[in-house]
C-alpha cells in the first residue's frame, strides 16, 4: 500500500497537468529586451544544470528514451508515466518532497514527449510498457511502484497487465481504471461525431506551431506572471529536420487528433 500521504501528495499533479497549456496564454513583445535575453539565458542554464543532475536516457526496442531521476536508487522505487502533452518534469513541483519520505523517484517521456522522439514503426501503449521493463532491467529494478496521470495512467495498467510480478503497488491518477476505448467502441458514426466535436483542432493547432529560433519558442510558452525561471519550457521545445524549433511538432497527428473524425480515443 502506497502511504495515504503520498496519494494526497500526488493528487497535485492533476492541477500541474495544466502548466504548460496556461504559459501559452502570455507572451512577450516581439523586440528582445536585455531583461529578456538574461531571463531566457538563465533558464537555459538551469535546465542544462538539472538536466545533467537528473536526466539520462535509455535505448529501447522501440525508442531511444529520455526520463528523469531523483533520489537515492536504494529506496523504494516509484516509476512515474505522464499525461498526454506533458513529460517527466510533471513531477517536478513533488518530487523532492517524495524523496524526503523515501522513494527513488523515475518519471519518463514516452513517445513524442519532452525528449523522446517518435518510433518508426507501430507501437500502442504495451510498448511503452516493455520500455519502462527495459529500465528496470539496466537499472537492476525488480519491484516498482508504478503510477501516472491521465494517458500516463493507462500505461501504469498495460505494465501491470504485462509485468504484474514486477508491481509492488500501482497510482492512477485521473487514468487507467478501465479499457480507454470501451465505451466509444458502442458508439455509433454519428454518435463519435458529436461526442468528439469539442476537440476539433483541425482549424488551429497550437501544439504544431514552429518558430525560428529557440528564443522565439520560449518566449511563446513564458508566463510572464511566473517569476520563477521555467527553466521546464525547454523539456518540451525541440528543433525539427528543418531547422525550426517546435513544441510538440506533430503529435497531434501522431495522436490522431487533426479532426474530429480521427482523434484518439
Amino acid at each position: 500500500m502506497i502511504p495515504s500521504l503520498i496519494k494526497i501528495k500526488l493528487l497535485v499533479i492533476l492541477s500541474f497537468g495544466c502548466l504548460f497549456i496556461s504559459k501559452a496564454q502570455t507572451t512577450l513583445p516581439t523586440t528582445d529586451s536585455t531583461k529578456f535575453l538574461q531571463q531566457y539565458r538563465k533558464a537555459k542554464n538551469d535546465y542544462l544544470a538539472f538536466e545533467k543532475k537528473h536526466a539520462a536516457y535509455i535505448q529501447t526496442q522501440n525508442i531511444r528514451m529520455h526520463y528523469l531521476s531523483w533520489g537515492n536508487p536504494a529506496n523504494r522505487p516509484l516509476i512515474w508515466a505522464h499525461g498526454s502533452l506533458l513529460n517527466g518534469y510533471e513531477l517536478l513541483p513533488i518530487a523532492d518532497k517524495l524523496v524526503k519520505v523515501g522513494f527513488y523517484v523515475i518519471a519518463i517521456d514516452y513517445y513524442g514527449h519532452g525528449k523522446t522522439g517518435y518510433p518508426d514503426h507501430d507501437v500502442s501503449l504495451y510498448h511503452i510498457a516493455d520500455d519502462i521493463k527495459t529500465l528496470m532491467d539496466k537499472l537492476k529494478i525488480k519491484k516498482a511502484y508504478i503510477g501516472g496521470f491521465s494517458r500516463g495512467g493507462y500505461i501504469a495498467s498495460a505494465f501491470y497487465d504485462a509485468y504484474p510480478k514486477n508491481v509492488l503497488g500501482l497510482i492512477l491518477e485521473d487514468g487507467g481504471s478501465v479499457a480507454s476505448g470501451t465505451y466509444n467502441h458502442q458508439l455509433t458514426d454519428e454518435q463519435l461525431a458529436i461526442k468528439a466535436k469539442p476537440f476539433d483542432i483541425k482549424k488551429h493547432n497550437p501544439w504544431d506551431t514552429t518558430y525560428n529560433t529557440e528564443l522565439d519558442a520560449f518566449r511563446a510558452m513564458l508566463d510572464t506572471s511566473d517569476k520563477s525561471s521555467q527553466f521546464e519550457l525547454f523539456a518540451i521545445i525541440n528543433q525539427n529536420k528543418a531547422g525550426r524549433w517546435g513544441i510538440y511538432e506533430g503529435l497531434s497527428q501522431y495522436f490522431h487528433m487533426a479532426s474530429r473524425n480521427s482523434i484518439w480515443i
